[in-house]
């Protein structure tokens, strides 16, 4: 007896035990949700891409003679900064237009150029004996007119039987005096122009010579310089680079990669924001200034280059540094918005307040007939259960989202997800591996 009494007492605590587990259980099933707050404030939307910074103008200087770099010329700086008195340009040197930056061995120039100032010289000596040789064949043919013309009269005279004595001129004699005038006259057109060649051909010699020296031709700052004193530089069809020389860097380029599904939102005057390693807490700004059409493949993306124009009047930012721009091709001002998770989230029908079942199913026919893209769904909660609200969607800056519609208002709770209390939050992720709900109490 005292047996069946301990085990009817054991199967009680068991049943008392399940009833008190299963309400306790039920009771911390309870759904709670995770909501944010429907506010009103200005929103962005950007592209982003990479780029690196750029002289707007870079010239590169070579050399167009043959011959061993001698020496360097003087930094301008020297004039005013006594740390650079006597120095060569060098590494970020800032020349002026004209500034010497290297010269070149110029004795075989030199040579040349005394040689063609000789030829030169002989040239307009030759013109002179020309010259003499004209006067003197001139003289000749006068004087040979001259005696033809009295052979002419003497023997008309002759023919009328006067008596009468002439010195003439034989026609071989009158035709060699006239065809050497000829020739000397023409040989005056042969010496000009024997001075004129040797004139080019010493211009020449001159202008190779200048060229031993090289010049910057712009005012900037000398970002490389790729050779040293004693090298031999050799010209051929292409001049080598001896110095690379920025215009101004107090203005610079981005050049930036876009790929090709944002670059239809990029047009000249599209402001940008940017920022580089070397200056983390820094932000710069600019404004596309050119959307260059020739596209490259990299890595199978089509991609396209942007040039953004900045100004660096402080000079702190250098050529070639990398950049992280965000270009601003859409700006609202005082919109409501709603973080992009309240858009993503879809609950369970379980929690979905009954007078919005028949709305829900109406939605796809209503969706239908609008872009997907411009529209959108929110959850409000009612009570325990969710209400659907059907949004137009506008601007989204990737964390938050412009959205329009007659029953939200700002400060209203939009729900972001769902969690049961003491159990790890519901997220909706399609990817995810899917454990069973428990059914709420009713």
């Amino acid at each position: 007896m005292k047996t069946i009494f301990s085990i009817a007492l054991f199967l009680a605590l068991i049943a008392a035990g399940v009833k008190f587990y299963g309400d306790y259980g039920a009771s911390s099933q309870e759904i709670a949700f995770r909501t944010a707050v429907v506010e009103r404030g200005d929103l962005i939307q950007t592209v982003e891409a990479t780029g690196t910074l750029e002289p707007e103008e870079v010239v590169d200087v070579g050399a167009q003679v043959v011959g061993r770099i001698e020496r360097f010329g003087l930094d301008p700086r020297g004039e005013t900064d006594p740390k650079f008195k006597d120095k060569p340009v060098d590494y970020r040197s800032e020349v002026k237009e004209g500034t010497i930056l290297a010269e070149i061995d110029d004795s075989v120039y030199v040579a040349q150029r005394n040689q063609a100032l000789a030829a030169y010289e002989r040239a307009k000596a030759d013109l002179v004996q020309l010259e003499a040789r004209l006067a003197q064949t001139d003289a000749e043919w006068q004087r040979a007119q001259r005696l033809r013309t009295l052979s002419v009269k003497g023997l008309s005279a002759i023919g009328k039987g006067e008596g009468m004595q002439i010195r003439g001129i034989s026609d071989a004699d009158f035709v060699l005096a006239k065809s050497n005038y000829e020739v000397a006259k023409a040989n005056i057109e042969v010496g000009k122009a024997a001075i004129a060649q040797q004139k080019s051909a010493l211009d020449l010699t001159e202008t190779n010579l200048g060229y031993t020296i090289i010049k910057s031709p712009v005012e900037g700052t000398i970002l490389d310089r790729r050779v040293n004193i004693g090298q031999t530089v050799v010209s051929s069809l292409n001049a080598p680079s001896l110095f690379l020389i920025a215009k101004d860097l107090r203005r610079m380029q981005v050049w930036a990669s876009v790929n090709e599904a944002d670059i239809g939102g990029l047009k000249v005057g599209t402001p940008v924001n940017f920022t580089v390693d070397a200056f983390p807490d820094d932000s710069f700004s600019g404004v596309v200034e050119q959307v260059r059409l020739n596209a490259k493949m990299t890595q199978n993306v089509v991609v396209y280059t942007v040039v953004v124009a900045t100004d660096n009047a402080d000079l702190k930012l250098l050529p070639y540094l990398t950049a992280t721009l965000k270009f601003e091709i859409a700006r609202r001002e005082g919109v409501l918005t709603v973080p992009n998770a309240a858009l993503r989230y879809e609950p369970p029908l379980e929690l979905i307040a009954a007078e919005s079942s028949q709305s829900v199913a109406a939605k796809g026919t209503d969706d239908a007939e609008k872009p997907d893209d411009a529209r959108g769904t929110v959850w409000v909660r009612r009570g325990s259960a969710l209400t659907p609200i059907d949004v137009t969607l506008g601007v989204s800056d990737r964390a938050r989202t412009e959205v329009t519609a007659d029953e939200l208002k700002e400060g209203d709770e939009v729900v972001l997800g769902v969690q049961q209390a003491g159990a790890a939050e519901r997220v909706n992720n399609p990817f995810a591996p899917q454990m069973p709900r428990s059914r709420p109490r009713s």
